[in-house]
């Protein structure tokens, strides 16, 4: 069974930070950061059984404090993605959020959960072990409605997945959409673009963007376009297309939309990604209804990964399950309010295998 050790690698503001580090018997092994609830790291062996970090992050703290913030393999909310002009209304009333991305609200705002410095417990199962990190965002945090009480659980188990289960309840009406926004490189950190990487997604639709990369509202089919990932295909087999989508987001950088029925929150298989080089394999099962789609257009070489290496564009992909950017502005997407007395939960598992 995976084993759990932690250890300080720092303070800030005279908190302590620790690292909380999964390893399991097959020598899979996820480092874990208080500050964020980050994933810091993904140590997975490849097809010989070469271990290598297939996570981008930082090699200290100091690097998940400079700004702007990439959100290297952080837990983002309360309201993951975006909200246009940071606005929405809830049960009629009306709320401004903080803007720190042009006029819109991105990732829980500018002191979002990536931001904050989580309590961490260890957890223990009969098939797996992780970290439980928690917190309590108080009514008005970044302006949000309501004291927000929310539990993110990382969980490995010696088949090689890692589960994370997200949690929260709230003593006034608000929204949630939490996720972990990693940037997966099954190459290796800094080793090459994910360009080559074959992706498939069980989605036969995504949502176009405006100029501010906030949803038009529509619910577009991916057949016939750059987005058409039902079938395996090399991310970068059309990234360079002239289509107006993909100039927008400097690549991909959209949500997809799950194939499931609208009242379905089922686990179900959401996305394969394989490195044909090294073999590794990642396939991603998810409650929510999409995953936002970021083939890492805005990496510029200005941050230097903890391998020593500056990330340029595309050199990871972020693949983040989640509901739709600006939902409480959008009545025809799946709804994201929390209210008094319920409880939001949602699961993704990231599983890591080989193929020969």
């Amino acid at each position: 069974m995976a084993e759990v050790s932690r250890e300080p690698v720092g303070e800030i503001a005279g908190q302590r930070v620790d690292r909380c580090t999964l390893a399991n018997r097959h020598g899979l092994r996820v480092e874990l950061l208080t500050y964020g609830a980050t994933t810091r790291a993904v140590w997975a062996p490849d097809r010989d059984g070469e271990l290598a970090n297939v996570a981008l992050g930082f090699a200290d703290l100091d690097g998940y404090l400079q700004e702007p913030s990439p959100f290297f393999g952080c837990i983002a909310g309360r309201y993951a993605n975006r909200i246009a002009k940071g606005v929405f209304t809830l049960d009629g009333e009306t709320y401004q959020l903080a803007t720190n991305d042009g006029p819109n609200h991105l990732h829980g705002g500018v002191r979002g959960f990536d931001k904050r410095i989580w309590d961490a417990d260890e957890v223990h199962g009969d098939e797996a072990a992780g970290v439980r990190f928690s917190r309590v965002s108080p009514d008005g945090e970044e302006g949000y409605p309501g004291t927000l009480s929310a539990d993110v659980t990382y969980r490995l188990d010696d088949d090689n997945r890692l589960r994370i289960d997200y949690r929260a309840e709230t003593d006034k009406p608000t929204i949630v959409n939490l996720t972990n926004h990693t940037y997966w490189n099954l190459a290796g950190e800094g080793t090459r673009t994910i360009e080559d990487h074959v992706l498939r997604f069980a989605a036969s639709r995504y949502t176009p963007v405006d100029d501010s990369l906030t949803p038009t509202g529509e619910l577009a089919p991916v057949a016939g376009t750059p987005f058409d990932f039902t079938a395996p295909t090399p991310i970068g087999a059309r990234i360079r297309d002239d289509h107006p989508q993909l100039l927008i987001g400097r690549g991909y950088d959209h949500t997809m939309v799950l194939d499931r029925a609208t009242n379905d929150s089922s686990l179900m298989e959401a996305a394969i990604l394989t490195d044909p080089g090294s073999g590794r394999t990642l396939t991603i099962w998810t409650t929510e209804p999409g995953i936002q789609f970021y083939s890492g257009g805005y990496l510029d070489g200005t941050r230097i990964g903890s391998g020593g290496h500056a990330y340029r564009q595309g050199d990871g992909v972020a693949l983040e399950t989640q509901h739709f950017p600006d939902s409480p502005n959008r009545p025809q997407f799946p709804p994201v309010a929390l209210r008094p007395g319920e409880v939001y939960r949602s699961t993704t598992v990231f599983g890591l295998s080989v193929v020969s």
